[in-house]
């Protein structure tokens, strides 16, 4: 009567008496690859950032723990409703901006090699501050977001205190490092200043992002108290009365104002890992916000007594900010306890990439890959070896002959050192030296063979 099979019918009834239901039931198969909660972080990536590859959101899947295929992100995106397309191909360098390369290049066509040798080159990054005329150099950074550029702009003199400021916490860079495998060597001619050091997500690179950025506050802070910079002074808000453990005091004198170095630096540092929001971005954004918080935990209260007799009645005090090898110290221990972690699957954050280490705090250092052992040079990792570095042949540290040589040996030379020996004062003001001779021991590590 219906046109269906008897046994149709029978199987109808069958499934009906037994899931009361005479639908289809949907089959097992395959779990899905992408959680919900992994496709809905996809989706707002690309609807926040519509020229985002489909390379890039495995990237960012396979920091949160999930490893797919382009093509499976590809499924994902057309079950949603999304299509893929291929940017339009557009010159990489605009007509002005081939303009202001050929202007620059020939204003300097006749610099000597010493005035290059003054010039700090980076990519993509703010860490070349030159002593050129500020337009010249806000236009022609390589690197610089808009945002950056606009500031750069706006503050003509800030950029060339912070030009001032880079070689110094290079300067402690090395200081912090000079008995390390690395030793934060920067390579010559290189527009990134640190080589492709910086390209894997390593404990080195999130201390040189973290000792940059409170270079910077550092240096500003500096800069205000001493009035280089019109845009700031000393800190406007320590005014009236106000007291501590010893009793009350009145503010008075100049206190550095830090807040206002931390604000900029962060405006400035964070735009360009603000733009870009990946896996890395958001562990350069936690590191440079512990090196800004390193320098403003050295903040100290000074004070000047008034009264009879040199009685502290009435105290005068101010805010200063410590010396900036108290803040590398500080964070080269934080090096050596920074946490390895991995992005967490909604792509907003980090977990321990080993569960049995305490989640970092934002005083901590973060990083996800391991670090090369730098005992070679190696163009991929950006490690130069330790080939001609001198060792210490008694220690037992990360300076030892064994450790820094990388168990390769070391060779000796004897050297002839002269030091000011038997000083003394005479009345009144100056103190006379001896010229002393050594000969001493150099031991430097053998290159590679």
């Amino acid at each position: 009567m219906l046109g269906i099979k008897v046994t149709t019918i029978g199987a109808i009834v069958r499934k009906f008496k037994k899931y009361n239901m005479t639908i289809n039931r949907p089959r097992s198969g395959a779990p899905q690859k992408i959680s919900p909660r992994g496709v809905e972080m996809i989706m707002r990536t690309v609807r926040n950032r519509p020229a985002t590859t489909q390379r890039e959101l495995v990237n960012d899947l396979k920091a949160a723990g999930t490893t797919v295929t382009r093509k499976t992100i590809g499924n994902t995106l057309r079950r949603n409703g999304l299509k893929s397309f291929s940017a339009r191909k557009v010159p990489l360098l605009k007509k002005a901006h081939v303009e202001a390369r050929l202007k620059y290049a020939n204003d300097h066509l006749k610099d000597v090699q010493s005035d290059w040798e003054k010039v700090l080159w980076v990519d993509s990054s703010w860490w070349y501050m030159g002593t050129l005329g500020s337009q010249v150099m806000c236009d022609n950074i390589p690197g610089l977001v808009s945002k950056q550029r606009q500031m750069c702009r706006q503050h003509p003199g800030v950029m060339q205190a912070i030009s001032g400021g880079v070689n110094e916490w290079i300067s402690e860079c090395q200081h912090q490092f000079r008995h390390h495998r690395w030793n934060c060597n920067t390579v010559a001619r290189d527009h990134s200043v640190f080589g492709k050091l910086l390209h894997r997500s390593s404990r080195e690179a999130a201390f040189v992002y973290a000792i940059s950025s409170a270079g910077m506050v550092h240096t500003l802070t500096r800069a205000c108290s001493q009035g280089e910079l019109d845009s700031c002074s000393c800190d406007p808000g320590k005014k009236g009365s106000s007291h501590d453990a010893k009793g009350s005091f009145d503010w008075g004198g100049c206190s550095d104002h830090v807040d206002h170095a931390i604000k900029f630096t962060q405006a400035f540092v964070d735009a360009k890992e603000k733009k870009e929001r990946d896996a890395r971005a958001l562990m350069n954004l936690h590191n440079n916000r512990a090196g800004r918080r390193a320098v403003k935990r050295f903040m100290t209260l000074e004070c000047k007594c008034h009264g009879v007799s040199g009685s502290c009645n009435i105290r005068t005090c101010w805010l200063a900010m410590g010396d900036f090898r108290q803040t590398g110290d500080y964070l080269r221990k934080k090096y050596n306890s920074a946490t390895q972690v991995v992005m967490n699957r909604y792509g907003t954050g980090f977990t321990m990439a080993h569960r049995k280490f305490r989640k970092p705090t934002k005083n901590d250092l973060v990083y996800f890959e391991d670090s090369p052992d730098y005992c070679i040079w190696d163009h991929e990792s950006g490690s130069v070896g330790t080939g001609g570095r001198v060792c210490n042949r008694t220690s037992h540290g990360a300076d030892s002959c064994e450790v820094m040589c990388c168990g390769r040996g070391y060779d000796t030379s004897r050297v002839s050192r002269t030091t000011k020996c038997e000083c003394k004062f005479h009345w009144c003001c100056a103190v006379h030296c001896r010229d002393c001779h050594e000969e001493v021991d150099v031991h430097t590590c053998k290159a590679q063979s």
